[in-house]
């Protein structure tokens, strides 16, 4: 072990090569913040290698396991019965459960409180079923292990959970941190380790930590068997770029911590072999998981408007209970005391004592709340229960959203919030590994003027159609031609406008050489596939490069990407290429163009960088060494990165890179040759959403070197407060009178189909926000890239000046913001155009205060796009909360890192994306996708489809219980407040339970008014869901107003038809019995046929619960009639004996459901002809064009259908055509005014005349 690790140790001494902050010396001056040590908020004590110390109090401290679960084994029951009753028809039949036990209810006990278990029983067990996936996840997460110190110096294996306070662990390569720790030392020799913080952060750069030198003998696991050490540092907390902390280790010295030397909780090791770290903070005291919050309990819209619906039915019962009592006490007063045979005089009947009306009254009112309890459907919030569970599980066998590279499926994760997908107004979605895949490809390049990589974008290739230039032919474009039209062929630029003015005005046909070719662009199908580097340009690739002119200025281009950089060469392949690793994953790209172009980074040592360059004058392979002299790093506030080398003849160069505004700066005189081209050119990246960094160099005198490198030297050892200060300045010095190269564009490489799912979402009506933590520059360039940008749009940038920043003063930050933000709101007023925001982390903080979020969130609603950088994962949820609260929309956030899962929890939906960053976002997901692409199949088809099917069935529902139940008062009052129930007690028990159940499940989980195709083809039709057509108070008054016409005429047609009339062949007229028995068939066909009617989408299973539920009642009539008088009751023989002979029985039914159902079909026969919505109007077209989807009807309708929007794709077309019309309409004016005033023209002109 020991003489492994020494050979990976010793190569590069990276402390050496850096100068700022991160590797400040450990021998700084105390600070203000160490002084805090012991104070309130820095009390927390950690004895290193010494576990067991952390068992008893005052220094216990929790285990390192986490749950994201909503119950556990003693809090499941309790909460489950609260969840469940506080719904209100579940906390109503409680109630009527209760009162059954006494001699007041109507019905017998089992016929009440069987239903009642059942419902919340089933409710309780998804919810159990649920939780226990949450609980296997965090089991994986949990069980994870990592190497720990047991004794004597070896390390075992120990599982994560098992980790406590002051544990030793040993953390290899791409493992992730099981908790907060303190870097002890690593595999590199000065203690360096690299940490990628994508899952807390979102950035993809790789952040450098170094430990304290006092533990950089730490070094093998034998080192550890006698390590004692105490740390005394802040409470826990969730701020993740700050720490307090002091070392005491060797004779009680003390070393100051900073967090530099912290490895936080769900990063990842990388381009470190491994490192020693002992756990200052575990399980839920980590900072990552304090940036989360516990699983929400949420619900649907649409569930909690049931609520309101249950609370107006509720209305409903009280008020015909009311009318029951007071007409039954009245009734009792002054008509049924001089009823001789009722013998009520004496009578200790407490329901009707004449001499206690009072009680009487209220006697019934509470019968009649029992007994009119079916205007309350118990089983609608089972059967959605059971209909989410079934829709959630056709979600996950989509096969549409199965992504064949990963393996992996759509899950719903929870079921509660299907129908929620269908009316989602906002989207907030994270950048990095949710609308990217954390690649980097290098794709074009500026060098000398020139622009290279003749990759055309997908835009302008859209818009080239739109307007009829054929990019095609382009392609095709010979070099001959536009040698014939004067044209450059090295300065010529791929310009739309052009090539459209000269096929419109010269009129040449651009088509005729195409079996020539363009040697500037090399066909893709010709070309492998190189990971990192997707350029087309031949001028550049096979060494074409040395054939152009300024070959010196391409030449040191290649060797600035080649050597200003920190990468590290890993392992030849095959091909003799290298792989690379570096701290961003730009400089990866940079390496792996560097060596497609012919200059290979091969091997560096701590002061050497070794290069195989491709020398254009021998046109051989040669290796050449330069000295590394200086590396001035880059940095958030620096924007640019230098290396100072010195080559084989003792030249000194300056190399740098960095953002375009920073190197433009500090460019010489007689440096800015290529300036106005490169601009032009860095405009074109930008608008193509690819990330640009300018290169520039200068060659440095040695005597210049000399007098630098001492005052730099001075400055960088430097101990105190001003050594930053003083690095800045000496880097000042030497970083000017630049002489400009060229530029970069990479590109933050999208996810599959990310532009089109975006593009389509914005046409269904969504509003999209970009939250990252990324810098600005990068999102906008992403913002660019997914389309949430176009050029045309105006951007306002709130963002903190540095003067108001250097003050540190919260009333003049506000201000600031302030007035940003009016300004802007006054430029929004005055203008049509489309407005896009961008703000930064610091701004952010700021405008989400309580006297300035108002306005912000004025502002960013109003905006087209909305982009927000360097935001912290509590600024996330912060922002989503806010977002939610002040619109009142429901909000979907997306993300795929530990950062992501405040947002994700706090939206009304969280989508997590199971990527390559870890579980952290899942596990604390509603939805869970493989890729961001599948979003818009979720959102735009089962979204809809789930919307339109609960709110079917709930409508439907309430319609067929207010038929049921007001049949059971008119009765009542036909009788004259008797009390009698017309209907047997197991005929009102089956009637949710199986008559009517099986239908209403059928259409909540295969319902369908379009196609999925379709759907996609017109996705408008989703803003049926946020409208909340289906479901708004005007719908769910006409369906009870149904429900109460249908009750009405199927009771008042029994009675009068069946009371005067004779019922059987000996002139009987039909008894109670028989009058409930008839009156409840024609209930059970007219809602079973009005389901039919309300269905769009039928299969056989629809056909088989509609009709199988009606031949279900006349099979139980059979069977429950056959069953002895004593069990039976009433109902013995009814239908074989009483009513089935009887001819009036099939009659009356007949007659009945026709009656009953007409006027829903008047209405719909109304609204389809005058008052068609759109869904009616695709499913007629559908119907009559059948498969015919390219008819001029169909495309119209398509088109119309799409809702005009300024981000996505198609509007960057169409402001990209509009660009190009107006090019082309200017060169046409231009050419044609050139040409009418030539001579030549006038002259032919004045002679045709004459």
């Amino acid at each position: 072990m020991g003489v492994t690790s020494k050979k990976k140790k010793g190569k590069v001494r990276w402390s050496n090569l850096y100068s700022f902050s991160c590797f400040r010396p450990s021998t700084l001056e105390p600070s203000a913040a160490q002084e805090l040590i012991g104070q309130p908020g820095f009390s927390r004590v950690v004895f290193c290698n010494e576990p067991h110390l952390h068992r008893k109090k005052p220094y216990k401290y929790p285990y390192n396991n986490i749950s994201t679960t909503k119950y556990n084994f003693l809090t499941f029951l309790p909460r489950a019965l609260f969840e469940q009753f506080r719904r209100v028809a579940n906390f109503y039949f409680l109630l009527g459960a209760v009162l059954s036990l006494v001699s007041l209810a109507p019905f017998s006990r089992a016929s009440l409180i069987a239903p009642l278990l059942f419902v919340v029983g089933i409710s309780m067990l998804k919810e159990a079923v649920e939780d226990w996936h949450r609980f296997l996840q965090d089991l994986d997460v949990n069980n994870r292990t990592v190497k720990a110190h047991d004794s004597n110096g070896v390390f075992v294996d120990k599982l994560w959970k098992e980790l406590r306070v002051g544990d030793v662990v040993k953390v290899n390569k791409d493992e992730y941190f099981p908790s907060d720790l303190l870097l002890l030392s690593s595999s590199y020799e000065d203690g360096v380790s690299y940490v990628e913080t994508l899952n807390l952060d979102g950035e993809t750069n790789l952040k450098v930590k170094r430990c304290l030198e006092a533990t950089l003998c730490l070094n093998e696991d034998e080192e550890f068997s006698d390590f004692k050490a105490t740390i005394k540092c802040e409470d826990p907390n969730p701020n993740l770029y700050t720490f307090v902390g002091n070392l005491e280790f060797e004779n009680e010295s003390s070393y100051p911590l900073s967090p530099s030397q912290v490895l936080l909780r769900d990063s990842k090791l990388r381009n470190t072999d491994y490192i020693y770290g002992v756990v200052i903070f575990s399980g839920h005291d980590t900072k990552a998981v304090r940036n989360s919050t516990r699983s929400p309990s949420k619900r649907s819209r649409i569930e909690r408007k049931m609520d309101k619906i249950i609370y107006l039915l509720f209305s409903m019962l009280l008020f015909v209970s009311l009318v029951s009592s007071i007409g039954s006490s009245l009734f009792l007063k002054h008509d049924m005391v001089d009823w001789w045979y009722l013998q009520l005089q004496g009578n200790d009947d407490k329901f009707f004592n004449p001499s206690k009306p009072v009680k009487s009254a209220f006697l019934q009112f509470i019968r009649a709340i029992i007994l009119y309890g079916y205007l309350i459907p118990i089983s609608l919030y089972v059967s959605i229960e059971v209909v989410k569970v079934l829709q959630a599980m056709l979600i996950n066998k989509d096969v549409e959203m199965y992504d064949e590279v990963t393996c992996k499926s759509v899950k719903a994760r929870t079921s509660n919030l299907n129908e929620e997908l269908g009316q989602v107004e906002m989207i907030l979605s994270d950048k990095t590994g949710t609308l990217t895949c954390n690649q980097m490809e290098f794709r074009k390049c500026s060098i000398a003027g020139v622009s290279y990589g003749g990759a055309v974008t997908e835009v302008d290739l859209a818009a080239s159609r739109r307007i009829n230039v054929d990019f095609e032919a382009c392609d095709e474009l010979s070099t001959d031609e536009f040698d014939q039209i004067s044209q450059s062929y090295e300065v010529f630029e791929f310009s739309v406008s052009d090539f459209s003015t000269q096929k419109a005005v010269l009129g040449r046909e651009v088509t005729d050489n195409t079996n020539k070719g363009n040697p500037r662009l090399t066909k893709a199908e010709h070309k492998s596939v190189i990971k990192g580097f997707n350029f087309r340009d031949d001028r550049l690739m096979n060494k074409n490069w040395i054939h152009g002119s300024n070959l010196s200025d391409i030449t040191m281009f290649f060797r600035v990407m080649a050597l200003c950089h920190t990468g590290i060469p890993l392992e030849d392949d095959k091909n003799n290429k290298l792989r690379y690793e570096a701290e961003s994953p730009e400089e990866v790209a940079f390496l792996i163009a560097s060596q497609e172009f012919g200059f290979q980074f091969c091997r560096r040592t701590q002061s050497v960088i070794v290069l195989k360059e491709f020398d254009p004058y021998s046109n051989m392979e040669v290796e050449r060494e330069y000295k590394l002299l200086n590396l001035l790093e880059f940095s958030s506030s620096r924007k640019r990165m230098s290396v100072i080398v010195c080559n084989e003849e003792g030249q000194i160069f300056l190399l740098c890179k960095g953002a375009d505004s920073i190197i433009f700066d500090r460019l010489a005189d007689n440096g800015r040759t290529y300036e106005q081209a490169t601009t032009s050119h860095l405009s074109n990246y930008a608008q193509d959403g690819f990330r640009t960094l300018a290169f520039a160099y200068r060659t440095i005198e040695a005597a210049e070197y000399e007098r630098w490198n001492t005052i730099f030297t001075q400055a960088k050892t430097t101990v105190g407060h001003e050594r930053e200060q003083l690095l800045e300045e000496a880097s000042e010095m030497i970083e000017k009178d630049l002489m400009l190269l060229g530029v970069v564009a990479v590109e933050d490489k999208l996810q599959k189909g990310v532009p089109e799912c975006i593009d389509k979402l914005a046409q269904a009506g969504f509003k999209i926000w970009l939250l990252t933590g990324d810098k600005r520059e990068t999102a906008i360039n992403i913002g660019f890239a997914c389309s949430l940008l176009r050029q045309d749009m105006k951007q306002f940038h709130l963002t903190l000046s540095r003067e108001v920043e250097s003050k540190k003063q919260v009333k003049a930050m506000k201000k600031d913001i302030l007035h940003q933000i009016e300004s802007s709101l006054r430029v929004m007023s005055n203008k049509e155009a489309p407005f896009a925001l961008v703000v930064d982390g610091k701004a952010l903080e700021i405008a989400l205060e309580g006297d300035v979020k108002d306005k912000f969130l004025q502002l960013a609603v109003n905006c087209a796009s909305v982009i927000c950088c360097r935001v912290s994962p509590k600024q996330k949820a912060l922002i989503t909360r806010l977002v939610k609260q002040y619109t009142g929309r429901t909000t979907l956030a997306i993300g795929d890192g530990a950062n992501d899962v405040g947002m994700i929890q706090e939206a009304d939906i969280g989508v997590g994306i199971s990527g390559m960053e870890g579980m952290q976002a899942v596990m604390a997901s509603d939805f869970s996708l493989p890729q961001f692409r599948f979003l818009e199949r979720l959102l735009i088809v089962h979204g809809h489809w789930c919307y339109q099917r609960i709110a079917k069935m709930v409508l439907y529902f309430v319609y067929k219980n207010v038929a049921f139940g007001l049949t059971l008062f008119y009765y009542e009052l036909y009788t004259s407040f008797s009390g009698e129930v017309l209907y047997d007690d197991w005929y009102m028990t089956m009637f949710n339970v199986m008559l009517t159940s099986l239908p209403v499940i059928a259409l909540g989980v295969l319902e369908q008014d379009v196609s999925s195709d379709v759907c996609l083809q017109f996705p408008a039709l989703y803003q049926q869901g946020p409208r909340n057509v289906h479901f708004r108070w005007s719908r769910i008054i006409g369906w009870i107003l149904n429900g109460v016409v249908t009750s009405l005429v199927i009771f008042l047609a029994n009675i009068y038809i069946l009371s005067p009339n004779a019922f059987r062949q000996n002139g009987h007229v039909a008894d109670i019995n028989s009058l409930g028995a008839i009156t409840y068939t024609c209930i059970i066909w007219t809602v079973n046929c009005q389901i039919a009617l309300i269905t769009s989408h039928f299969t056989w299973i629809q056909h088989v619960s509609i009709w199988g539920s009606i031949l279900l009642w006349y099979i139980f009539l059979v069977l429950y009639g056959a069953l002895p008088p004593d069990t039976s009751g009433n109902a013995f023989k009814v239908f074989i004996e009483a009513i089935g002979p009887a001819p009036l029985f099939w009659m009356v039914t007949l007659l009945v459901v026709v009656v009953s159902l007409l006027p829903y079909f008047i209405h719909i026969v109304i609204q389809r002809t005058f008052y068609p919505m759109d869904d009616h109007i695709i499913q007629e077209m559908k119907h009559c064009l059948r498969d015919d989807h390219h008819n001029e009807m169909w495309l119209r309708e398509q088109r119309n259908s799409k809702r005009s929007t300024h981000i996505g794709f198609s509007a960057r077309v169409d402001a990209q055509v509009l660009s190009f019309t107006q090019q082309l309409h200017r060169k046409k004016k231009s050419i044609y005014k050139s040409v009418t005033n030539s001579p030549i023209y006038r002259s032919m002109t004045s002679s045709s005349s004459s």
